[in-house]
């Protein structure tokens, strides 16, 4: 048998017996650290030294071998018998502590007796009470009465008898148990708590399972179970997740029971069955998979018999993405495959079920089936893209061609010597495809008789010349495409064009220093000129598969074609003048403001437009004026003004600022003006209430601002022509430290004259569950720079808590 001794002090007195004994196992000799014993505990004992080794996660057959270390203020025993340990007495065995009044070790089966005042900490849990016996070897045994904390996940709890199954794990009787910390001196009573005929721990799987389980809030059952799980971590398990229930104006109140399968580390599954007071039982659910050549996953929902709508209701989402492999074929380098397929039963799905899920909120749903492929400068692609568009009688629109199929081969080269002068960028891009109309998205015969087939090809080269104080960038592009018509346009089933594009683009750049209102800046003046031409062809008869206007804006103002898209080229002439200035922080480089203003001159008449839409014979195009300000970290405002010179008049205004003076703060102002047309405000928020007139409160790790919070949270849209807000989302988020309450008022416009509004109310109890109808995606889509009021952090070490 092995011992260890150190004596770091004498008795300070006759009237106590001191005694250190190491028990059992080998010397380990290594450099040692005192241990954290309260000083005034009463004892006069010496500080145990243990070895680092002790402290690490030791393979079963060292755990065997190490030693035992008993220490108090009086011992009695002898070797390989029974030792009793009176007055502080205390052992220690790998990672478990043991602390009594009186203490008795059998060395022969490693059995401890404990009574009076007992704490054991095992790896950082921490079991208080007035009797244990345990093995230190085996770690099976109970306690009689215990409070226990358990630092991995913040929880409290009591039990009438706690049985330490194994090394992590144990069974509590008659328990009670809350992530609500315990105030020394007083009786506990948590805010809310699970009060359990058994509760089971398994640090192994990471769960607890209750049976005869009721959840209580402010001393209020309001959730019984006969079995009830929750994590003891984040990690991923089986089982009912907390129902949830809403109401809104739509579908009545709404019951959700999700239930989890956790099918293999890289699959899982979640149902969603609901019931609809106004409808009936909707059936969803969700399957998500991952694996190192593919992911993907898929929604779907079914709803037998929609009351309201007297039908079958049905939806589903498919997301998938692959690498293929295609060295058998002779194929080499990637081809990715992608798949995003989104379908519904009719067309008043979206209206009637407006958060069944991101991608089936819009009006206009993808389905879309794509191969690409690149290898050096080359690069492929072919899919097949179609739309299922939602019609309201109310506001129709037009969908885009499906494309049933569509081909592109594109070959691009960079830094290339050309003449003997190299930096030359060219690229030559072909695409084939065929547009039709289905006659499922209701369209006109003249646009279903407009599908055809067109190809193209597209030829460019550039080169940029660029010093610190100026550059030139000349660009040349070939546009050739070929169309055939399944019926007759315009006399004729083909038609060709071919269009030559030039364009030149430079600027130059001036830096100076200078100083605003006390601030030293560098400031720039970058003036910039682009010049394009495009020669005239009479493109009247051709179809338009794909092009539309592009929005007036800084960016299309220094491109070629005024449209998007390859159906109509424009014979844009002009030139393009514009002037930017900057001021820069000298140290940090950072830009604080931007303000910049571009004009379009027409060199001729614009003849090639979309149908419908008169030319341009304006010479001179509207103003653009931007302006971005962040004169302090905390806050920035953004403007653009488009102005009418001829007419004297705004014919659109943008202008946004944003406050996020500290975490958890922020207010974002909007305000969108198009003449004639539409004028909104909009404001979004997160902003704690506690911090209105009293001193700001620095932020705790993972707990947001810390307990005690009111927060109010929104996002509200304003039609200031109806006079009426459009959609709003508005609540309050209170966080208590064990748990969170959230209430939030949602009003979603779904036509003129309809809106579906609801109410959500959920509480979050940190660490165990949420009940009630889920707000945070609401709240995180909506609400601009939205914060969780909970982060995930690293656990806390069980050092932490070490004895």
């Amino acid at each position: 048998m092995g011992a260890i001794f150190e004596l770091t002090q004498l008795a300070r007195s006759l009237q106590g017996v001191l005694a250190v004994l190491a028990l059992g196992g080998a010397y380990v000799p290594a450099a040692v650290a005192q241990s954290n014993d309260e000083p005034g505990n009463g004892s006069s004992a010496v500080r145990l030294q243990t070895s680092p080794l002790l402290q690490e996660n030791l393979p079963p057959e060292a755990k065997e071998q190490t030693p035992t270390f008993v220490s108090g203020d009086q011992l009695e025993g002898k070797t390989d018998g029974v030792t009793v340990i009176e007055g502080s007495a205390e052992l220690r065995r790998h990672d478990t502590v043991i602390r009594a009044d009186k203490l008795e070790f059998d060395q022969r089966t490693s059995d401890a007796k404990a009574t009076g005042n007992v704490l054991i900490n095992r790896n950082g849990d921490r079991f208080e009470g007035p009797e244990l016996q345990i093995n230190t070897q085996t770690k099976e045994g109970y306690f009689d009465r215990p409070s226990f904390s358990l630092p991995r996940t913040d929880g409290f709890g009591d039990a009438k008898r706690v049985d330490f199954l194994a090394d992590d794990k144990l069974l509590a009787h008659e328990a009670r148990y809350s992530t609500c910390p315990r105030t020394p001196g007083l009786s506990w009573a948590p805010d809310w708590l699970v009060r359990a005929s058994k509760i089971e721990l398994d640090n192994v799987e990471e769960v607890g399972t209750a049976t005869g389980a009721v959840l209580e809030f402010k001393g209020v059952p309001f959730l019984a179970a006969p079995y009830l799980s929750f994590p003891l971590s984040d990690k991923r398990k089986s089982g009912a997740l907390p129902p949830s229930l809403g109401t809104d104006t739509q579908s009545g109140v709404q019951v959700t029971t999700p239930y989890y399968l956790n099918l293999a580390p890289n699959y899982d599954a979640t149902l969603y069955p609901t019931v609809m007071s106004k409808r009936g039982v909707d059936l969803a659910g969700e399957f998500r998979y991952l694996q190192p050549t593919y992911a993907g996953q898929v929604r779907a929902a079914y709803m037998p018999s929609d009351r309201l709508r007297d039908d079958d209701r049905w939806a589903y989402s498919v997301r998938h993405a692959q690498q293929l492999l295609m060295e058998p074929l002779g194929i080499s380098g990637p081809v990715s495959f992608r798949a995003n397929l989104n379908r519904v039963s009719d067309s008043n799905y979206w209206r009637d079920f407006p958060r069944t899920g991101t991608s089936l909120l819009s009006r206009l749903l993808p389905n879309d089936l794509s191969l690409g492929w690149s290898r050096g400068p080359w690069s492929a692609s072919a899919g097949a893209y179609t739309w299922q568009a939602l019609q309201d009688i109310d506001a129709t629109f037009t969908p885009p061609y499906d494309r049933l199929p569509s081909v592109g081969l594109a070959y691009k080269k960079s830094n290339e010597t050309i003449a003997g002068l190299s930096g030359w960028d060219w690229s030559i891009q072909s695409n084939f495809t065929r547009f039709q109309r289905s006659i499922r998205a209701r369209a006109t015969a003249e646009e279903i008789k407009s599908s055809g087939d067109r190809a193209l090809a597209v030829a460019e080269i550039t080169r940029r010349w660029q010093t610190p104080g100026w550059y030139i960038q000349p660009k040349a592009r070939l546009h050739a495409t070929s169309y055939q018509f399944d019926s007759e346009i315009g006399g004729r089933t083909s038609a060709n064009r071919v269009l030559p594009t030039f364009s030149l683009d430079n600027g130059l750049i001036f830096e100076r220093p200078a100083s605003f209102f006390g601030r030293s800046f560098i400031q720039t003046l970058e003036p910039r000129a682009f010049f394009t031409w495009t020669p005239y062809r009479d493109q009247s008869d051709l179809p338009v598969y794909d092009t539309a206007a592009r929005n007036f804006n800084l960016s299309s103002l220094f491109t070629e074609n005024t449209l998007g898209g390859n159906d109509r080229i424009t014979d844009t002439r002009a030139i393009t003048l514009g002037v930017n200035t900057r001021l820069i922080d000298p140290d940090k480089g950072a830009e604080i403001v931007r303000l910049g203003v571009a004009q379009r001159y027409m060199l001729e008449d614009e003849n090639v437009t979309l149908p419908g839409r008169e030319p341009v014979t304006e010479r001179i195009s509207d103003m653009l004026f931007g302006a971005r300000i962040q004169w302090h970290p905390s806050w920035s405002t953004d403007l653009n003004v488009q102005y009418n010179p001829k007419s004297r008049d705004a014919v659109r205004t943008t202008l946004g600022g944003r406050y996020n003076p500290g975490p958890f703060k922020t207010l974002s102002v909007a305000y969108r003006q198009t003449k004639g047309s539409s004028e909104q405000v909009d404001l979004g928020w997160q902003w704690p209430l506690s911090s209105l007139g009293s001193p700001d409160r620095e932020p705790v790790p993972g707990r947001a601002l810390g307990p005690g919070q009111w927060y109010s949270v929104g996002r509200i849209n304003y039609s200031v022509p109806d006079k009426k807000v459009v959609d709003l989302v508005a609540g309050f988020e209170y966080d208590a430290g064990c748990w969170l309450g959230r209430v939030v008022l949602e009003r979603l416009q779904l036509s003129r004259s309809t809106s579906n509004q609801r109410i959500l109310f959920q509480l979050e109890f940190t660490g165990f569950s949420r009940i009630g109808a889920s707000s945070l995606q609401t709240l995180q889509e909506q609400v601009p720079r939205y914060k969780y009021l909970r982060e995930e952090i690293d656990p806390p070490s069980r050092f932490q808590n070490y004895d």
